[in-house]
């Protein structure tokens, strides 16, 4: 498979995940596809198959900007690049979910964090949080227990 059909395959097949954490998280489809972490251990397998074969090749290195930059510029490096993002933000909108549930905040609100998540990555993350903290801080009785 070349690098385009798996960034197709990749790229697209995240979306049916997103939208199950986003409209049914509760649904047991949805816990083990999201919960279970498997779209991004199955993304992780595909990255580290291309890394592998991959990395030795290309020029460049991690170690400054001008390096990276470099290394961008070889379409499988870039293309790992892409599925580290899919596979990572993935499981950390997973996460909120299943957070947001335990500490019992209302899924609605955790909505928005998941487009971030989905888009930025950590803006997501840093929305979650910042929806976390108000809600401990200011939703749940003093004693600190969800109603």
């Amino acid at each position: 498979m070349d690098n385009e059909m798996i960034f197709k395959v990749c790229n697209y097949g995240v979306l049916p995940v997103w939208l199950l954490l986003a409209v049914a998280p509760r649904w047991r489809v949805t816990e083990v596809v999201a919960g279970s972490a498997v779209v991004s251990l199955a993304i992780a397998v595909v990255y580290a198959a291309i890394a592998f074969t991959s990395l030795g090749n290309a020029e460049g290195s991690m170690g400054s900007l001008a390096g990276v930059q470099q290394l961008f510029t070889n379409p499988s490096v870039a293309l790992i690049g892409w599925l580290h993002y899919l596979a990572f933000d993935l499981f950390i909108g997973a996460w909120e979910v299943r957070n947001a549930r335990r500490v019992g905040i209302h899924h609605l609100l955790v909505i928005p964090c998941l487009i971030a998540t989905l888009m930025l990555g950590p803006v997501g993350l840093l929305m979650y949080f910042v929806l976390r903290w108000i809600y401990k801080e200011w939703v749940l009785p003093a004693d600190g227990t969800a109603g």
